[in-house]
């Protein structure tokens, strides 16, 4: 085999599990081509947090199946570890359900016949030595270096040297939950809860900076339990509290890093060590994204989630008390079982009393083999028309506070990393995309450079 492509759905921590399994490729001597030709092999990397990421995962592997009837195709990710009668029945596919076993297959899938592959379902891990002893090339590294402690792709996970096609770089540092939301699979799907440790992190963070990335975006599965092995706070190690904070500060002290953003963290986790952290350098990006979930004390209690509304507000209060005009961007799911018009109230009430930047709307869907379904039939579902009504007015109070918050930035000066050019735009520190296309020499800007904009009403979308 000499080409191949790799296909992504789901999360920023997939994103970054297919890089490593695309370097592994490209190491191993394969060459990558564009989505428009057919390859040797075409490795899809699968979500299954909904059962409408299920299906779009299923949908994306017969798309592939039919236009690429000649390639040898392995599915990976969520899907594949997740309830058996989800992926269905895939012919002339491999599947692995083992991520740790998914490398030394990759590095091995050249020159074997692809006959000799077909619906090896590669389940609990086998012994990496066994597989060694057998075919000792195909645990061979290939120079690439070990990634910390996370059991991805193998025990000598890659760590990361560039984040190909994108100018800003996910770089994951914690995986596993099991905090067990009601409405969440992820704790029965990503069971290990692990960190990368911080001399691999900021190894990697430098290889991305060095490689051209401007911007590195800290993720994980519940990124703020970065140094415990539980997501369950009660349970955390009280020395260890202030594990992300100072990996942060770590990072956010590397050569050469324009911008450092962190992506999802739960109200909670935003420690007072944490704001300290994120003020003293100028390159942190004044914007934390705090899922919200819902904005009835009653629906959160029922979501299990580790915070109440009186938690979630007085952070707010704290984050904005230590910025100017902070970016809080959130997720809000609607028609939880049970969510009455009065507990959506308010929501949509808590929402404008924060003036999110963004908010995610999400329609609430039963999914199977969570808690959240049999709340549904205790507490009774709530309809789908119900459910798009009270979507469609949470986009709209959306729309008008995403506006509120561009036009209270007007006048502010702000680094844009350029994303795309004719006309060239990209995205400020606060999150939102800004037009750079009215500075002067707008024209010579170029893809992942950073621009200086004064943000004005018309040039924030």
């Amino acid at each position: 085999m000499k080409t191949f492509r790799v296909e992504t759905l789901g999360c920023k921590v997939n994103q970054y599990e297919s890089q490593q399994i695309r370097q592994t490729l490209e190491q191993s001597g394969m060459t990558r081509v564009k989505p428009a030709q057919q390859p040797d092999l075409v490795v899809i990397n699968t979500c299954c947090v909904t059962h409408i990421a299920s299906s779009k995962s299923r949908q994306n592997i017969h798309r592939v199946q039919k236009a690429n009837l000649d390639s040898t195709i392995i599915v990976t990710g969520c899907l594949t570890i997740g309830p058996e009668n989800e992926i269905g029945t895939l012919d002339n596919i491999i599947i692995v359900k083992d991520k740790g076993t998914l490398r030394p297959l990759l590095e091995g899938l050249s020159p074997p016949k692809k006959s000799s592959l077909i619906n090896a379902k590669y389940s609990k891990p086998t012994n990496l030595y066994q597989i060694k002893d057998k075919n000792p090339n195909l645990t061979s590294p290939h120079g690439v270096k070990p990634a910390g402690n996370l059991p991805y792709l193998a025990e000598t996970p890659p760590i990361l040297t560039q984040f190909s096609d994108q100018s800003r770089a996910f770089l994951k540092v914690q995986d596993g939950c099991d905090a067990y939301c009601t409405y969440c699979i992820i704790p029965k799907i990503r069971t290990n809860v692990c960190n990368k440790d911080a001399k691999t992190v900021l190894e990697e963070a430098q290889n991305l900076i060095d490689s051209g990335h401007k911007e590195v975006i800290l993720t994980g599965i519940f990124l703020g339990a970065y140094g415990q092995t539980t997501a369950r706070r009660k349970n955390w190690d009280a020395g260890k509290l202030d594990s992300l904070a100072q990996l942060v500060d770590k990072i956010a002290r590397l050569e050469g890093l324009e911008r450092l953003r962190l992506s999802s963290l739960e109200p909670l986790d935003v420690t007072d060590s944490l704001l300290e952290v994120m003020t003293a350098h100028k390159n942190i990006a004044p914007h934390l994204h705090l899922p919200l979930q819902a904005g009835s004390a009653n629906v959160l209690r029922k979501m299990a989630r580790q915070y109440t509304l009186e938690d979630f507000l007085s952070v707010v209060e704290k984050v904005k008390k230590t910025f100017d005009r902070p970016a809080i961007t959130t997720d809000i799911i609607v028609g939880f079982p049970g969510e009455t018009e009065n507990d959506f109230q308010q929501t949509v009430k808590t929402a404008k009393e924060i003036g999110f930047a963004k908010i995610h709307v999400f329609s609430f869907s039963v999914r199977k083999n969570t808690a959240a379904e049999k709340m549904a039939k205790l507490f009774g579902t709530v309809g789908p028309q119900e459910i798009k009504r009270r979507s469609s007015i949470l986009q709209t109070v959306d729309a008008e506070l995403q506006d509120r918050f561009r036009q209270s930035c007007a006048g502010l000066s702000e680094q844009v990393l350029i994303e795309k050019t004719n006309p060239p735009r990209g995205r400020c520190g606060r999150y939102f995309m800004v037009d750079a296309s009215k500075i002067p020499d707008a024209k010579k800007l170029k893809k992942d450079q950073i621009a200086n904009v004064t943000l004005s009403i018309r040039s924030c979308f």
